[in-house]
């Protein structure tokens, strides 16, 4: 028990209510409804939706018939009750992403131990090392260092307030290249408000100084977004893609870390560049630096940085351990005639296993602060995001089911008047609706839901499937219209900055850009980079 309560020397007699018998009687008569509430208290929206799922299972179950085996149809009950949870948040997230643990052995989808592996692989321990190491930088106040460094450079003298508003962007986006887009947001919130802290507030604050703030919220908002999409530790939605990728063809080339990296990071640089220009035309005015000058200025950043002093040891060892992580990851399969240095371990090591390696070497290095710790300890890790951990293991489980139970077969017999449908009529198609339905569920439970649907639907149409699932995996992440699409978007909203019609304002224009660059790159880049992953596979005909 936590020795700031104070506890009354009475509460040490078993015989003392915790509620004061008078107390309780006035509580009662002061409710004469009381003993009627708690039936009706039963029918709340939430415990229909919880119902829902369940119920929606046993319909399946009871009164579909599929021409295929009944595990195809026992699939289909367990997606239903699982999606019905997961887009309803009835049942955390978390929870319901643990619910094929149990379902899948009960319907005879596969056994407990087989599905228990999906939720242990090397892309979960590439997230945990990386959350861990994220977890690291936050704890020694880097990233603040960093974006104050990178601001003052960007700053201006006079200053310059498009190229003060680059620079905010572009750290968030390179702080978002390294740990989940939704930490990458709630780290630089409080050093992008902090900067604006600095102008006035209230009447005093001027039309051009409020929209200069806007677009500094928008700007972190969109660009922890954005430079997510460049790495494949920067969002659930791309570690599902990969998952799934070596789930369904387990003898093709995987999708490793510097691949995804060659691929999407020219791809987030042209989404992010249409980003900063959507920001400076909108909210950016000519006469913005004169207005902005008189309160922000390079002596207050120096001032500000110079408050942190020089960089203590553990800081230059997280830089040095992080520094040291991305080039593993970029060096362990680099091309055809170069192979990195996994070649020495004849492919047994994956992008998880340095993460979780290097991870380990920050609870043996000495922080030099106090005598006996390290740069790290568990204590510090109780901020691990077991909800994106779950929500991972969730859409591999998911993912094998569709697979093994035969629904995969069923789904793509049922797409078979697609068959000649031409590529460049789906792809666009699937890139829209994948930015559609993320408005309304998570990026994460999005990409989910739809490839396994586009796996099935690539094969209808014989073409490669990372043509279609990569266009739906980018698209799950435009969540750029909704306070409610992302939580990074609520970081942004709850600071009182920005309301809707700024973030459709801007966020609208973002997605379809985002749409175009992916139809730019997708057949261009996307082939070149992605020929060593498609060379080694043939399409079922």
């Amino acid at each position: 028990m936590n020795g700031d309560h104070k506890i009354d020397s009475t509460s040490d007699d078993p015989k003392t209510p915790l509620l004061p018998v008078v107390q309780l009687q006035e509580t009662i008569q002061r409710s004469p409804s009381f003993h009627h509430r708690c039936p009706e208290s039963i029918f709340t929206a939430n415990n229909l939706f919880i119902l829902l799922g369940p119920l929606s299972c046993a319909l399946i179950c009871t009164f579909v018939h599929l021409n295929a085996p009944n595990t195809s149809r026992n699939m289909l009950a367990i997606l239903a009750w699982v999606f019905i949870w997961w887009l309803t948040e009835a049942v955390p997230m978390p929870v319901t992403s643990m619910a094929p643990l149990f379902l899948f052995p009960l319907f005879g989808i596969s056994s407990a131990d087989a599905v228990v592996q999906s939720y242990m692989d090397d892309v979960i321990a590439l997230v945990l090392g990386s959350f861990i190491l994220a977890l690291a930088v936050e704890h020694y106040n880097i990233h603040g260092r960093l974006a104050l460094n990178i601001t003052l450079l960007f700053c201006g003298d006079p200053l310059n307030p498009p190229l003060l508003l680059l620079g905010i962007c572009a750290t968030t986006a390179f702080v978002s290249m390294w740990m989940h887009n939704v930490a990458a947001a709630l780290m630089m919130m409080p050093v992008a408000t902090g900067i604006l802290q600095r102008f006035p507030v209230g009447l005093g604050r001027s039309d051009v100084i409020s929209r200069f703030c806007r677009a500094v919220v928008l700007g972190v908002i969109y660009s922890a977004a954005i430079g997510g999409m460049s790495t494949l530790t920067g969002t659930g939605a791309n570690l599902i893609l990969v998952g799934m990728w070596k789930s369904y063809f387990p003898e093709a080339n995987p999708i490793s870390f510097n691949t995804w990296f060659f691929f999407a990071f020219p791809l987030a640089l042209l989404i992010f560049l249409a980003l900063w220009g959507i920001l400076c035309l909108l909210y950016c005015s000519k006469d913005s630096g004169i207005a902005l000058s008189a309160y922000l200025d390079r002596a207050h950043l120096k001032r500000e940085l110079e408050l942190l002093g020089p960089m203590a040891f553990a800081e230059k060892m997280v830089l040095a351990v992080f520094s040291i992580l991305v080039a593993l990851w970029m060096t362990r399969s680099i091309t055809d005639d170069i192979p990195g240095w996994g070649v020495l371990f004849q492919g047994r090591v994956g992008d998880g296993t340095v993460s979780v390696m290097v991870a380990t070497i920050l609870f043996i290095i000495p922080n030099k602060k106090q005598k006996g710790e390290k740069l790290m300890d568990w204590s510090k890790c109780k901020k691990l995001p077991w909800n994106i951990i779950l929500l991972l293991g969730a859409g591999f489980a998911i993912a094998n089911g569709v697979r093994t139970s035969g629904l995969a077969d069923v789904l793509s017999a049922g797409l078979d008047f697609l068959e000649h449908a031409p590529y460049l009529a789906i792809a666009p198609a699937v890139r829209i609706i994948s930015g559609i339905i993320t408005e309304f569920t998570s990026n994460n439970a999005t990409t989910t839901l739809l490839l396994p649907l586009l796996i099935q639907l690539a094969d209808t149409m014989h073409v490669h499937p990372l043509l279609l699932m990569v266009p739906g995996a980018i698209g799950a992440q435009f969540a750029f219209l909704l306070p409610t699409s992302t939580p990074s978007n609520i970081v942004g909203f709850t600071t009182g900055h920005i309301d809707i019609t700024d973030m459709i304002k801007t966020g609208l224009p973002l997605k379809i850009a985002g749409i175009g660059a992916i139809s730019l790159v997708m057949p261009t880049l996307g082939g070149k980079v992605g020929a060593r992953i498609m060379c080694n596979f043939i399409p079922d005909q």
